[in-house]
């Protein structure tokens, strides 16, 4: 099978390796879908990782055992590969497992851990089911496309009485301007780039402020009720400045999810963000695997968004133009498909 890999800085290639064996639990998707995602940070910096991609949706092809999922089931194939015994994963919190199962010792190597390829190995029950007439490119975004902020908003229960900040017009911040607006909140967006400030205009976002005016804090401000602040704020950039900015940005009571990964410190006021604010200050990975019908619903309703979200999708031949694509940041959602004329 084909599969992607990084031979140096900003250079990629597709390698040849054996098709993955189903095992036990563990069955082998066909992937027709792999959404691209920070992957692409790795490129840029010449690093190797026994892991490419984290997000796919495709076919099952192989079991070995009767399990969740037959041969033929359409399928999305969620991140990580948790315990599936514990607490939290027996909550639905799978993402926050701690007992992670090491893929490579299972399955003495890790051949099929990647989704940048044409097949993978998942157990059944990470496996979420596709309906039919759903495209497998709309339901990929189930995973980082929509799944993030998804996860975030139904922790905060953003709903049409809120005005909600989104920091970082990534794909994973559009895909949270989507989400708002599926749920009637008012939309403020926050990126300096050009391009996904019209992106996230035209997905709906009320307004699109510019992190780099002196005044953005007041411009934000000055698009709430009152003048108060936002009465929820999600960023999705992890910088520490926008960080900052969802925190001040907030009105009293309000609540911040943080959705973006970030390496540096981000400095909290202790009296004056949390106890005299008032703040709820909250973590966000993914979202819970018990909203998954939910989520799996709002995507058969927003077709047409889902398509001005994903804006490129490239071959597995082409995955140096695809992520020279995602590194200069005129993009939305990227997909690879690993299957040359498959229908997505």
């Amino acid at each position: 099978m084909k599969q992607v890999a990084v031979i140096g800085k900003e250079q990629a290639d597709v390698t040849v390796a054996g098709k993955p064996q189903a095992t036990g639990n563990w069955v082998v998707v066909k992937v027709f879908v792999a959404p691209m995602c920070t992957e692409y940070k790795a490129f840029a910096a010449g690093a190797s990782h026994p892991m490419w991609g984290h997000e796919a949706a495709g076919e099952v092809v192989e079991v070995a055992q009767p399990s969740r999922v037959n041969v033929g089931d359409r399928v999305v194939v969620m991140p990580t590969n948790a315990c599936g015994c514990c607490a939290l994963c027996l909550d639905g919190e799978y993402i926050h497992c701690q007992d992670g199962r090491d893929f490579a010792a299972l399955h003495c190597g890790t051949q099929g851990l990647s989704t940048m390829a044409q097949y993978l190995l998942k157990q059944d029950w990470m496996l979420l089911p596709i309906p039919d007439g759903m495209s497998y490119a709309h339901a990929s975004m189930a995973c980082c496309g929509l799944g993030p902020t998804f996860g975030a908003m139904q922790l905060m229960d953003v709903d049409r009485h809120d005005t909600v900040l989104i920091t970082g017009l990534g794909p994973v911040g559009l895909g949270g301007v989507i989400n708002g607006v599926y749920r009637g909140a008012r939309v403020i967006a926050v990126d300096s780039i050009p391009y996904r400030a019209e992106k996230a205009l035209e997905l709906g976002a009320t307004a699109v402020v510019n992190p780099t005016d002196e005044d953005a804090l007041k411009q934000i401000r000055d698009l709430t009720r009152d003048r108060r602040g936002v009465d929820k704020a999600i960023d999705c950039s992890g910088v520490v400045p926008a960080h900052r900015l969802c925190i001040d940005a907030a009105r009293r009571k309000g609540q911040v999810a943080f959705v973006g990964e970030c390496s540096d410190d981000t400095p909290v006021r202790i009296s004056n963000d949390m106890i005299r604010k008032g703040l709820k200050l909250i973590g966000s990975w993914h979202f819970n695997m018990a909203d998954s019908p939910r989520m799996m619903g709002m995507i058969s309703e927003i077709g047409d968004q889902l398509d001005k979200l994903i804006t490129h999708k490239f071959a597995i031949d082409d995955i140096q133009s695809a992520w020279e694509t995602q590194l200069s940041g005129q993009c939305g959602k990227v997909l690879l498909q690993p299957w040359e004329g498959s229908d997505v």
